[in-house]
C-alpha cells in the first residue's frame, strides 16, 4: 500500500471496530481469514491485530507527552504577525512570516533572534493554525458585517468574464457597493471598487451619489495613484457605467483600454471583485447608510489606508490549476482547485515586470517605511471616526464639489447658494 493510500489512525480504528463484532463472533478457522482481510487492509502485523481484537479499541493518551517544538518567543511572534496582518488564514500567512516579521522588527514591534527567525521560515501551515487557534479567538478582529436593463450603449460592448488564467496587470473587474441603510431613497454613498485579475491588486473610492461627475472623478483618482497601466475595464451593466460620459471618458483618457461589461444576471462574471465587496467593503462598514460630504471624505482617508495595507502587505492566494475528477456515472465531475503560494498583490506586480525600476524602488521604500500594526490599528480608529458621524438632515444641501479629488475648473461656489456648472444642471444632494 502505497503512503497516500495509508489509513489514518482514526480511519483504521473505525474500521477495526467494524470487524471486532465478527471476529468475536467467528470460529478458529474465519477468525484467521478476518486476520489476514484486516493485515491486507490495514497493513499492521497480525500478533498487533490479534491484540486489540481481545481488547478495547478507544486510543488511549500517551503516557509521556511530546515536548512543544514552537516556544512561547515563535508563539508571541505569530501572534503579532496575524494581528498585524488582520488574522489572515494560515495559508496565507504561513509563506510570509519571515519578510513580515523583519518588517515588524524593524518599526519595533517584534525582536527577533536568529532561533525565532529559523523557526518562522520552517514552521508549517498546521502548526501555525494551531498556535494561533486561542489567539484568534482572544483578539478578533471588528465585525465582518440585479443588473439593470441593459442600454443602447451596451450593444457593442462584448460580455463575458475576464479569464481566470490572465497573467498580465491591468485587467480590472469594477462594481458599486450601495451604503443606502435599509431604504434606497435619496442620495447616498457608495463605493467603487476595482480588482487586478491577474495579481488581486485592488482599489477603492467613496462616491457621494452616483453621477457622471462623481464617477469620473473616482476613476481619476485611481488612475493617478495606480502604478501600472489599465488594459481593461471589465464593471456590470449598470448606467453608472454606461453613459456617453463615461464612455467618452474611457476613450479619451485612457489609451487602448479594452472596455468590456459581465452578461446580464451573471454576477460571477464578476468574481474577484464580488469576493472584495464581501471582505474589503462590507466586512468593514457593514450596511449602514452613509450619506454626508464628511462621511464620504472620512471614508476616503481609511481607502487610502487599506490601499497601503491591503496591496503591500496582505497576502493574496491565487488559483494556479482546475482539474475535474471523475465520479460515479449519472454524476458531475468533481472539480479541485489548486492555488499558488500566498504573496501580496505587490510582489505580484514586481514579478510581472510591468513596473519601472525607479516605480519599483519608490513602491519598496513606501513599505519598508510603513508599519502594518500601526496602519491596521490607523483604519479602525478612522473606522470609529466614521460610524461617530451624524447622517444627513433632511432639507440640507450636501456639496458634491467638496468630495471631489479633481473637481472642473469652471465650477463656481456661490456665497450663500448651491454650487453649479455653466450650461448644465446644477450638481447637489438633498
Amino acid at each position: 500500500m502505497s503512503s497516500d493510500e495509508r489509513m489514518t489512525i482514526e480511519e483504521r480504528r473505525k474500521y477495526l471496530r467494524t470487524m471486532q463484532k465478527r471476529y468475536r463472533q467467528a470460529d478458529r478457522r474465519t477468525k484467521s481469514r478476518l486476520l489476514d482481510e484486516m493485515g491486507a487492509v490495514t497493513a499492521m502485523h497480525r500478533k498487533a491485530l490479534i491484540r486489540l481484537m481481545g481488547g478495547d479499541l478507544q486510543r488511549q493518551p500517551r503516557r509521556r507527552e511530546r515536548g512543544a517544538t514552537y516556544g512561547a518567543e515563535v508563539k508571541q511572534a505569530l501572534g503579532v504577525i496575524a494581528e498585524s496582518l488582520d488574522w489572515v488564514c494560515a495559508e496565507r500567512l504561513q509563506p510570509n512570516l519571515v519578510w513580515v516579521a523583519e518588517q515588524l522588527e524593524q518599526h519595533g514591534e517584534l525582536t527577533l533572534t536568529a532561533k525565532v527567525r529559523e523557526q518562522l521560515g520552517r514552521v508549517s501551515v498546521s502548526s501555525v493554525r494551531r498556535l494561533l487557534v486561542n489567539q484568534r479567538r482572544d483578539r478578533p478582529r471588528l465585525p465582518r458585517g440585479g443588473p439593470e436593463r441593459a442600454n443602447t450603449l451596451t450593444r457593442d460592448v462584448p460580455a463575458g468574464r475576464i479569464a481566470w488564467q490572465e497573467a498580465r496587470p491591468g485587467h480590472f473587474e469594477v462594481d458599486l457597493v450601495h451604503h443606502c441603510g435599509v431604504s434606497a431613497s435619496g442620495h447616498y454613498v457608495h463605493t467603487l471598487q476595482m480588482v487586478d485579475v491577474a495579481t488581486g491588486w485592488s482599489e477603492r473610492v467613496a462616491v457621494l451619489g452616483r453621477s457622471y461627475l462623481v464617477m469620473q472623478d473616482a476613476f481619476r483618482r485611481i488612475l493617478a495613484r495606480l502604478p501600472f497601466p489599465v488594459r481593461q475595464v471589465h464593471p456590470d451593466n449598470g448606467s453608472e457605467f454606461f453613459n456617453h460620459h463615461l464612455v467618452r471618458f474611457w476613450q479619451t483618457t485612457v489609451v487602448d483600454v479594452h472596455l468590456s461589461r459581465s452578461r446580464a444576471w451573471q454576477k460571477n462574471d464578476n468574481r474577484f471583485v464580488e469576493q472584495k465587496n464581501a471582505t474589503l467593503v462590507r466586512a468593514y462598514l457593514g450596511y449602514d447608510r452613509l450619506d454626508t460630504v464628511a462621511q464620504t471624505n472620512l471614508l476616503n482617508q481609511i481607502y487610502n489606508a487599506m490601499w497601503l495595507y491591503y496591496n503591500f502587505f496582505q497576502p493574496v492566494l491565487r488559483l494556479a490549476e482546475k482539474t475535474y475528477q471523475p465520479t460515479s456515472p449519472g454524476q458531475p465531475p468533481q472539480l479541485t482547485r489548486r492555488f499558488d503560494r500566498a504573496q501580496t498583490p505587490f510582489d505580484r506586480v514586481c514579478a510581472s515586470g510591468v513596473l519601472t525600476s525607479a516605480q519599483q524602488d519608490r513602491l519598496q521604500a513606501l513599505r519598508q517605511a510603513t508599519n502594518p500594526r500601526r496602519l491596521r490599528q490607523r483604519i479602525y480608529d478612522l473606522l470609529d471616526q466614521l460610524f461617530a458621524l451624524p447622517l444627513a438632515v433632511p432639507g440640507d444641501i450636501q456639496n458634491v464639489y467638496l468630495t471631489l479629488f479633481d473637481p472642473p475648473q469652471q465650477s463656481q461656489k456661490g456665497e450663500d447658494g448651491p454650487v453649479a456648472l455653466s450650461n448644465e444642471r446644477t450638481i447637489l444632494i438633498r
